[in-house]
C-alpha cells in the first residue's frame, strides 16, 4: 500500500506518484455478463452494441481543475441513435471528422461522486481529431455534474473511491434485457 496520492496506470501499468487526472469505465453502466453473451453485443475500448438494438460511444467529460492549468477526465459512456453511431462509425479513420455537428447522446455512465444519478443526463458529443476521444458536454443544468463542467466545480477533480453503482437496465431507447437493475426495481 502506498501513502501518496498516487496510482497505478491501467494503461502503461506504471505507479504514478502524483494524483490520477482521469477514471474510465470499462462499458456503460447496462452492460453485463449476460448481456455480452447476447448475439449482437460486441464490447471495444470505443465502441459499443447491446444487442443490435443499443449503440454507445467512449468519450471524456473534462472538468476543469480548481487550482491549477488543465482538466480532470472522465471517461464516460454515451449512447448514441443507429444513424449517428453508423456516422460515427463511417468516420472513425477519416481526417476531418471534427467538423461534423454535435450529436446528442444519453449520458450511459455512474459516476457516483456527485450525489445524483448521472444516469441518462443529456449529451451533447462532440467528434474530435482522428486518435482522440469524443468530448461529452453535458447539457446545462442544476445537476452536479453539468455544474461542474462548467464552473471548476469537480469535487476536487478526485475519481470515485467506490466502484460504479449498480445500473437500471432502462435506456432512453429501451429496455436491455439482462441488464442490472436498480435496487427493488
Amino acid at each position: 500500500m502506498h501513502d501518496s496520492l498516487g496510482y497505478t496506470c491501467g494503461t502503461c501499468g506504471a505507479r504514478h506518484e502524483e494524483p490520477p487526472l482521469s477514471y474510465r469505465t470499462h462499458a456503460p453502466a447496462y452492460w453485463s455478463e449476460e448481456v455480452a453473451a447476447a448475439n449482437g453485443s460486441e464490447l471495444t475500448p470505443d465502441l459499443c452494441v447491446i444487442q443490435g438494438e443499443h449503440f454507445f460511444v467512449q468519450g471524456t467529460v473534462d472538468i476543469p481543475l480548481r487550482d491549477a492549468d488543465g482538466a480532470f477526465s472522465w471517461g464516460v459512456w454515451v449512447s448514441l441513435s443507429a444513424a449517428n453511431f453508423g456516422r460515427t462509425v463511417e468516420l472513425w479513420e477519416s481526417p476531418g471528422r471534427e467538423s461534423e455537428p454535435p450529436y446528442f447522446g444519453w449520458l450511459s455512465t455512474e459516476l457516483p461522486v456527485y450525489g445524483r444519478s448521472t444516469l441518462e443526463l443529456k449529451t451533447h458529443v462532440h467528434t474530435q481529431p482522428v486518435g482522440r476521444k469524443p468530448l461529452v458536454e453535458v447539457e446545462p443544468t442544476d445537476h452536479p455534474l453539468a455544474v461542474a463542467q462548467r464552473t471548476r466545480d469537480d469535487h476536487g477533480g478526485r475519481p470515485p473511491h467506490r466502484g460504479t453503482a449498480a445500473a437500471p437496465g432502462d435506456t432512453p431507447h429501451g429496455r436491455v434485457k439482462g441488464a442490472p437493475r436498480r435496487p427493488g426495481g
